[in-house]
């Protein structure tokens, strides 16, 4: 568990990060957004800042299980600020209804006769949901593409354009606090 918390906030301090680097935006009316802008700030504060607790916790103990883990922070989430924020879905109100851009990952959901993603959610670093936990809900957007988005592998992050809604959706793959219906997409690039 140490190790995949430490994945998580390596992840979150990326997308931080390279929220300073300033992308030029499409020529259209979405604005190029970054992860960090969805987060709350006490959620972004409880994440940067992990509990003293979690170095304790030795490699391949029972408590760095990720099932066990995962029990320990539903139970300690009452109380710990860290482990709420891990769950969370507070959002931004204000992004509600926002023509927006933002790049991520695509974790397929559902697909259409020629194999294309018709759902799926976009989530800011590669293996969440599948290979590690997923992140907090507010860093996931569930994304409604009827049209279909044909992706070669899940290693391509993808730019996404469209009118950011704030709603929760849950399925077995995790819970996401934002969706979009797709306008637009591109393979990421450094504009």
């Amino acid at each position: 568990m140490k190790k995949i918390r430490f994945i998580i906030f390596a992840a979150l301090t990326f997308c931080i990060a390279s929220s300073y680097f300033v992308f030029a935006a499409e020529p259209t009316d979405y604005k190029t957004i970054e992860w960090v802008e969805l987060i709350p700030k006490d959620d972004l504060d409880a994440l940067l800042n992990p509990p003293s607790y979690l170095d304790e916790i030795e490699d391949g103990s029972l408590e760095d299980k990720i099932s066990t883990g995962l029990l320990n922070a539903l139970e300690a989430s009452a109380d710990d600020r860290y482990q709420q924020a891990l769950i969370s879905t507070n959002v931004i109100p204000e992004m509600d209804g926002k023509a927006v851009r933002i790049p991520g990952f695509v974790v397929p959901l559902e697909f259409n006769d020629e194999q294309q993603a018709t759902q799926f959610f976009l989530v800011p670093f590669f293996g969440a949901c599948i290979h590690v936990p997923p992140p907090p809900p507010n860093q996931i957007i569930m994304i409604k593409a009827p049209q279909g988005l044909h992706f070669d592998n899940i290693y391509t992050p993808f730019w996404v354009s469209g009118v950011l809604q704030v709603e929760t959706t849950e399925n077995e793959m995790g819970i996401s606090a934002y969706s979009m219906q797709l306008a637009h997409s591109e393979v990421y690039t450094e504009d």
